[in-house]
């Protein structure tokens, strides 16, 4: 039986993520894939602001931009959003294809001394309360004393641990195919007609991916052919634009469900395996390194001994608060408009924080931000269906975006940036947090030297290993350092 400090299920972009996370910490990592190989395909098609920062806080952001394409456009439902304004070093999108992502990401995972052992899916779990143990579909056994799956929507670990996948079924049904063209209509190009949409997208030199929707459900799961693909996408636009030398061609649709925990004991679930959704965006791949970035110190801080008692944190990226109730008449007049559509739209509750440990805090911050990118996704569905109700609240909801902050509002939401609680341009300390504070503030962390990095400064802040603020400035660092990470050392 082969033994490691975390089995990773997935070698995707998430659980390649998260491995190399846990590697700056010195966790030993085993990563289980399927795959006998990389397959080359395409699938995703860039990395959004978020993603590049945190990749920036780690030195890596160079390698991805060096490789891909700068767009300064993002899209929701088709209709474009500047990003140009955005408070980020990286204000737009990077075109560049998940096969390009996942061999940067395994080349950075190599020099961390760490591979992949492909054609190892996994096929049971047995969770025991110090541990869990795997064995894979070549009757490999591995023990470990956590468990990620980050194998996707399909996940075996989700799966064989009961975790409910809940949500909604698809309505739309899509193909895509990254091809060349013999007569490519231009770098960007779509569409809509009565019968559904179609789009044209250069991907990188010679490349282009074509799209479709038909706002139905799909008769069938088989993976299309060349031959089906083109006669569809033909219907819709009334040529192929000579398309040829297919990569890649899938077929995908709009369910989006929502994982129910994200831990079960030494089981946790991230990426894809916990949250699917339509590809609107390109939001899917940028929620899984997220999901990894704030899940990869607690779980090494946690490994190592270091994680807090539980207690009642102050959460990133957590819903609004409850909504109030619903208002007299006589309210109507003192109720803000923010407070009124709340009510209407039924706001989420806020999280419950009281008497969580450290790695329950993932599921408490990241679930909230899966489920808005539901609803975002969701809400682009509906935008794109056709006929002419919608093609007027597109009209509306296009003249309300030529206002910037109408704009940036969702720009930054799909850019990932909507969290005030950022702190993109401090340097962080590789596998540490990062206190910045003049000398005198700077003794309170002395105890937490091991696990935080003290920097003279007059900015004071506390910034957590995944880039956000947990204390700034004030009475309260103590208890920030105690939360974040865990008892100070005994000198």
């Amino acid at each position: 039986m082969y033994s490691s400090q975390v089995l990773i299920a997935g070698g995707g972009p998430t659980g390649l993520w998260l491995a190399c996370e846990l590697r700056r910490y010195g966790i030993d990592v085993t990563i289980l894939e399927q795959r006998s190989s990389r397959t080359g395909e395409s699938r995703a098609g860039g990395l959004h602001a978020r993603s590049l920062e945190i990749l920036g806080s780690r030195g890596l952001a160079d390698r991805f931009v060096a490789a891909g394409r700068r767009v300064p456009f993002a899209h929701f439902a088709g209709l474009w959003l500047e990003m140009g304004r955005l408070d980020t070093a990286y204000p737009y999108v990077l075109g560049l294809v998940q096969s390009r992502i996942e061999a940067l990401l395994e080349d950075h995972l190599l020099e961390l001394g760490t591979k992949v052992r492909w054609g190892a899916g996994i096929a049971e779990v047995v969770p025991f309360a110090d541990h869990v143990e795997v064995t894979t579909a070549t009757g490999e056994r591995f023990t470990a004393g956590y468990l990620v799956g980050c194998d996707g929507g399909r996940s075996t670990v989700r799966r064989r641990l009961g975790i409910p996948f809940d949500g909604t079924d698809a309505t739309v049904s899509s193909m895509l195919a990254d091809v060349r063209l013999a007569e490519p209509p231009g770098p960007i190009f779509q569409r809509r007609t009565p019968l559904g949409d179609f789009s044209v997208l250069q991907l990188e030199a010679g490349h282009h991916r074509l799209m479709l929707n038909h706002y139905e459900p799909a008769t069938t799961t088989a993976p299309p052919d060349l031959a089906e693909f083109r006669a569809a996408f033909t219907a819709l636009a009334g040529t192929d634009f000579g398309l040829h030398s297919p990569q890649w061609i899938s077929r995908y649709h709009d369910a989006a469900r929502l994982a129910a925990r994200y831990r079960d004991g030494r089981v946790l679930l991230a990426g894809d395996a916990a949250h699917i959704h339509w590809p609107a965006g390109g939001q899917g791949l940028n929620t899984g390194l997220q999901d990894a970035t704030n899940l990869g110190w607690k779980l090494a801080l946690t490994v190592n001994g270091h994680a807090p008692a539980p207690t009642a944190p102050t959460l990133v990226n957590t819903p609004p608060v409850a909504p109030p109730t619903a208002p007299s008449p006589a309210d109507l007049t003192t109720r803000t408009a923010a407070e009124l559509n709340a009510l209407a739209t039924g706001a989420p509750a806020a999280a419950p924080t009281e008497g969580l440990a450290l790695l329950d805090t993932y599921e408490a911050e990241r679930r909230p931000v899966a489920a808005r990118v539901l609803a975002n996704t969701r809400a682009q569905t509906a935008l794109c269906r056709p006929g002419p109700h919608t093609d007027a609240l597109r009209a509306t909801v296009a003249d309300l975006l030529t206002i910037p902050e109408a704009n940036d509002r969702l720009a930054a939401m799909v850019a990932g940036l909507d969290q005030a609680d950022r702190a993109p341009t401090t340097p962080l300390a590789p596998g540490r947090g990062t206190l910045t504070a003049p000398p005198e503030t700077l003794t309170t962390a002395s105890p937490w030297a091991d696990r935080v990095e003290a920097r003279p400064d007059t900015c004071e802040r506390l910034v957590r290993p995944d880039g956000h603020i947990a204390w700034s400035g004030g009475p309260g660092l103590h208890e920030a350092l105690t939360t974040w990470f865990g008892p100070p050392t005994a000198r």
